[in-house]
């Protein structure tokens, strides 16, 4: 980091959040708040009596507007949770404005503003974490050390799959304006989960993206990736299909697969089944809590002043705007560079994101 870095305190890392939207209710808040290395200080709305509510269940001060929030001394980070178009400006006024910053996936919605941002981040000495919470689940670990002990062999394939049901309408996911589709939004997880377990080494080899009737986003696509060794890594996602949370990873002995892969409750106890060798086991592990580990991983990363995932965050990003070039749509180009003067966040915390 950079020797500009903040001086560091004792005492919890005191966060601010910057909306009001549900997986802030119904994740983040209540782990931001249950960890002892956290606490909450203050939730922004641009309404106020929206940020009481939110604001009421932990105690902390309801403020209004995002940039009287960040204008805070009480503040040492925040997470945001606002729509993807608006990741960016706020993302960076936020570390114009000293803090820290767990943001919502995708950091950005370009490669371009995304590597500006981890730019900025870093000349700043601030810890900037895209907030992709299943790679601190623990069974991920336990695939690949599986991988890496040969217990499938060399990889020859990967395939993943994260598709939900159609979000009512009205939903962000819905709006090209506020950075909604599916490759952003679902998409992610797929791809993220093959840089998780086999490097950053991938490249796509060819993509599909596809627009239901009457939509202003793509709804569902597929990649093709592969790595430098020549494994085919296939990627799907979608809104308007069944639900399918799981990935598999194919060896020249076997095979692992891993299902309710990326959104599993904190009580839900996670199976993986091992193929080898012509003989199958399901190997029962101990359930995680992948938010809480989240969370907590945020917070040591402020601690020691480092980004730990700056790498990845920017390949995921390279990525996703490859399969938008293999698929023939036009790529978002750079973020409106003029901070939070752009469109705002309509801050309905009954428009759910994933997670």
């Amino acid at each position: 980091m950079s020797a500009s870095r903040p001086p560091a305190r004792s005492g919890p890392v005191r966060v601010g959040v910057l909306g009001t939207a549900s997986i802030a209710r119904r994740r983040l808040l209540p782990a931001l708040a249950a960890c002892p290395d956290t606490r909450v200080v203050a939730v922004a709305s641009r309404a106020l009596p929206t940020a009481e509510e939110a604001a009421a269940p932990y105690g902390c001060k309801a403020v209004e507007g995002y940039g009287a929030l960040l204008a805070r001394d009480d503040v040492d980070a925040v997470y945001v949770p606002l729509p993807a178009a608006l990741h960016a400006p706020w993302v960076r006024a936020a570390l114009t404005a000293g803090k820290h910053v767990l943001a919502e996936k995708p950091l950005s919605t370009d490669a371009a503003t995304t590597r500006g941002l981890l730019a900025l981040a870093r000349d700043k000495g601030l810890v900037l974490s895209e907030n992709v919470m299943f790679v601190h689940h623990a069974r991920h670990a336990e695939v690949r050390r599986l991988i890496e002990d040969g217990a499938i062999g060399d990889v020859r394939a990967f395939h993943a799959a994260f598709t939900v049901p159609r979000p009512p309408d009205g939903d962000i996911r819905h709006s090209a304006g506020l950075g909604g589709g599916a490759l952003g939004d679902m998409g992610v997880y797929p791809v993220r989960a093959a840089l998780h377990l086999l490097g950053n080494g991938l490249r796509v080899a060819g993509a599909v993206l596809t627009t239901a009737p009457g939509s202003e986003v793509e709804t569902s696509g597929a990649a093709l990736l592969r790595t430098p060794d020549g494994a085919s890594v296939h990627c799907a996602f979608g809104m308007g299909q069944s639900y399918r949370s799981l990935y598999e990873v194919w060896g020249e002995r076997g095979l692992i697969r891993v299902e309710h892969a990326f959104t599993p409750p904190a009580d839900h106890v996670p199976v993986l089944r091992v193929e080898r060798d012509g003989r199958a086991e399901e190997v029962e592990l101990a359930p995680d809590d992948q938010v809480a580990n989240t969370v907590s991983a945020f917070a040591a990363a402020v601690r020691a002043g480092r980004s730990p995932d700056e790498a990845v965050t920017l390949r995921q990003a390279e990525l996703l705007d490859a399969v938008r070039r293999a698929a023939g749509r036009p790529e978002t180009g750079p973020e409106n560079p003029d901070g939070p003067g752009s469109p705002d966040n309509p801050d309905n915390p009954d428009k759910p994101r994933s997670q």
